[in-house]
């Protein structure tokens, strides 16, 4: 019953979880590309306005209740107390369900209410399908909770792959039928959240084989309970598992101000139903773009996270200072490529995916939310290395609260592009909170203004070479510039801006090979130092 004690074991098991994360994110991302060529901009519309109360339960059973679980159980394992550890689970496993008959009753008896409050009334019937995953969400937390405290991180990890990708499959699978069947398109969102049961059953299913494999033998013959230390107890895991999951939800938040006023706010404005639901359809747009972008920047910077932790314990600052440094500069240099990169190559991007170039001009201000969202993240992470909980979580909250009245000044006067603004401006403040946070509390400056600079002439050269790129290439004698051309435009111009930005980056002198080696594929990125810098 003892967790796992060594650096190296902890690594290996905080490793696991990133790629794990990675893949699912991954998959996230992109299958909402081939759901919106099957249902169209109406049904992308229909199934992203519920989708973030899935996205809340999903951070709920992965990121928050069993981190704090799994901390508490480490604990308690390590002072070697079988009475505690039969109580923690017992009482986690009381309160989990308690939260999730709490998040059912409001999902499936407030549905109606909440489809009304949102402007369309006929998503009531998908917000019912999503409560059944509050259900789910109790045995998931606790079976993740007790591996990762016990330091086994591969059963975790198996079960977000596997319910992944059976919620992906499940997703497309039940939108081609039914699509084909010639249902309505409420209906085929309700098939495609269904989804989220299967890939959550999946995923229990997982937890299970590997419980019953591997520590069925350690199973109690019978659960003590200490009253007087269960409430307290209850009350850290509520409070804390919380606020683990607000941090990790700033995305899902502002999808979820979207789907509360963004759709009402359009109509009073004086635009139609199915024009309203199809603007809203071709905003969503911006999600699986916006969330790859993301992916790719926080899994180099949060890669340093868990070394940021391992110095503040040794309490060594200037080692310290220059790990959350050196996740700062990633943090900026790749986000600032993927906003800049993206905004240059929207149009074609937007028609390669999506089959034409509608909301384009929207698209390029919310691929702002890269560089904006990838900064949060990682301060976050780097905030919560620090023994920061409450902050960041606060912050968050007071973005969703802005989002919510930026849209209700913006929306009605500028329509989507309103709705985007106000997302980056909500992100903006967050952002800048916590950079102060971070900064009152180092009480030193960490990013160097020749660092920005050398990030913004990287910038402007990589788009002024993308915006050459694009011109010469509409000049060739094709006779129909359709999907295909588009779809070679966006790729070719990814690799030749991503080259010209990460060349003028590292021959800026930038980085050292001995921070490159800290990241993923630092490797493959030295040849790109100058000569004089490498050993």
């Amino acid at each position: 019953m003892k967790p796992v004690q060594t650096s190296g074991d902890l690594f290996k098991g905080a490793f696991i979880l990133t790629i794990a994360a990675l893949i699912t994110k991954i998959l996230s991302a992109i299958y909402r590309v081939p759901f919106q060529n099957i249902v169209g901009d109406v049904g992308l519309y229909i199934y992203q306005q519920v989708y973030p109360f899935y996205g809340i339960i999903i951070v709920l059973s992965t990121y928050g209740f069993p981190v704090i679980i799994s901390k508490l159980y480490a604990e308690q394992a390590a002072l070697k107390k079988e009475k505690d550890i039969q109580n923690l689970f017992a009482v986690s496993a009381f309160v989990l369900s308690i939260i999730g008959f709490i998040g059912f009753s409001i999902l499936y008896w407030g549905s109606d209410w909440l489809a009304v409050r949102m402007g369309d009334p006929q998503l009531a019937i998908l917000l019912r399908v999503v409560a059944a995953v509050f259900l789910i969400f109790p045995v998931l937390s606790l079976f993740r909770g007790y591996f990762q405290g016990k330091g086994n991180m591969v059963p975790t990890a198996v079960s977000q792959v596997g319910e992944q990708l059976v919620r992906v499959i499940t997703i497309l699978l039940a939108a081609y039928l039914l699509v084909k069947g010639g249902n309505s398109l409420y209906m085929v969102g309700g098939g495609a959240l269904f989804g989220a049961i299967t890939g959550g059953i999946i995923a229990i299913l997982i937890l299970i084989t590997f419980f019953y494999i591997k520590e069925r033998k350690n199973l109690p013959s019978a659960i003590s309970i200490d009253f007087k230390k269960s409430c307290k107890l209850a009350k850290t895991i509520i409070i804390q598992g919380f606020a683990i999951s607000i941090s990790s939800l700033v995305l899902i938040f502002i999808q979820l101000a979207d789907s509360f006023n963004l759709y009402s706010l359009l109509l009073t404005s004086g635009i139609g139903g199915e024009e309203a639901k199809a603007l809203k359809g071709v905003y969503d747009r911006g999600q699986p773009i916006v969330q790859l972008g993301i992916v790719v920047a926080t899994s180099m910077s949060l890669s340093l996270v868990p070394l940021i932790s391992e110095e503040k314990m040794r309490d060594q600052p200037a080692f310290l200072h220059d790990k959350i440094r050196l996740a700062l500069q990633i943090g900026i240099l790749v986000g600032a490529a993927a906003t800049v990169g993206l905004w240059n190559i929207i149009k074609p991007a937007n028609i390669m995916l999506f089959e034409n170039s509608s909301g384009s001009d929207v698209l390029s201000i919310l691929s702002l939310l890269i560089l904006l969202s990838s900064l949060i993240i990682t301060i976050t992470g780097i905030l919560q290395g620090l023994g920061f909980i409450f902050f960041p979580a606060a912050a968050i909250l007071l973005g969703f609260a802005a989002k919510l009245g930026l849209n209700q000044l913006l929306v009605p006067s500028y329509g989507t592009i309103g709705a985007a603004a106000a997302s980056c401006l909500a992100l903006a403040a967050v952002l800048i909170l916590l950079i102060v946070k971070l900064r009152v509390y180092l009480k030193i400056s960490l990013i160097s203004l020749r660092f920005l600079l050398v990030v913004g002439f990287a910038a402007l050269m990589m788009s002024i070479v993308l915006q050459l790129y694009l011109q010469a290439t509409a000049m060739l004698p094709i006779p129909e510039k359709g999907r295909m051309f588009a779809g070679f435009q966006a790729l070719t111009g990814v690799a030749l801006g991503g080259f010209t930005y990460l060349y003028i980056m590292f021959k800026g002198n930038t980085f050292k090979e001995e921070e490159l080696a800290l990241l993923p594929l630092g490797s493959k990125l030295m040849f790109l130092l100058p000569k004089k810098t490498r050993r």
